[in-house]
């Protein structure tokens, strides 16, 4: 019987509201990814260019994350969302799935965003993912996504 995981990150709730969504359509285990150290209100203050989600992107630091999924083995799927920063994945997005064997799964990414698109958030990922792990799907999503428009593009990925 296969396995799914919806892990993400979310800064100001949206992105957290689409996985608990897709979760519960699809019947997936739920895990939010959250820094070591919280982000403040100011943190994400990106307009400000000495905010620190701005020199974690731009001196594309790693974020620690501040817990581990102990039993990833288990998952066949895996799928990642987060908010779109700057046409990319947030940083702790690129520490979350280097610390972790992902070969064999198959990834399905999931962002939203005020206005950007993807980008090439998925081709900037593929490097850092396990030798023989690779990203099925991606799919931009929108406030108010309904469950079924989410379980019907999480059945498509397989």
């Amino acid at each position: 019987m296969s396995k799914t995981l919806v892990a993400y990150f979310s800064a100001g709730g949206t992105t957290a509201a689409v996985a608990k969504s897709l979760a519960g359509a699809i019947g997936g285990d739920l895990f939010e990814i959250r820094p070591e150290t919280p982000y403040t209100a100011a943190d994400l203050k990106w307009t400000n260019p000495l905010a620190r989600c701005n020199r974690e992107k731009i001196g594309k630091k790693d974020v620690p994350v501040a817990e581990r999924v102990e039993n990833m083995g288990e998952y066949d799927r895996v799928f990642l969302g987060f908010p779109i920063w700057y046409y990319g994945a947030p940083n702790i997005i690129r520490t979350f799935v280097k610390g972790y064997d992902l070969s064999g799964k198959t990834l399905a990414l999931f962002a939203t965003s005020g206005g950007s698109d993807m980008g090439k958030t998925a081709e900037k990922l593929r490097p850092l993912l396990s030798p023989g792990a690779e990203i099925a799907a991606v799919r931009l999503c929108r406030r108010g996504e309904s469950a079924n428009a989410l379980k019907a593009w999480a059945d498509s990925v397989g």
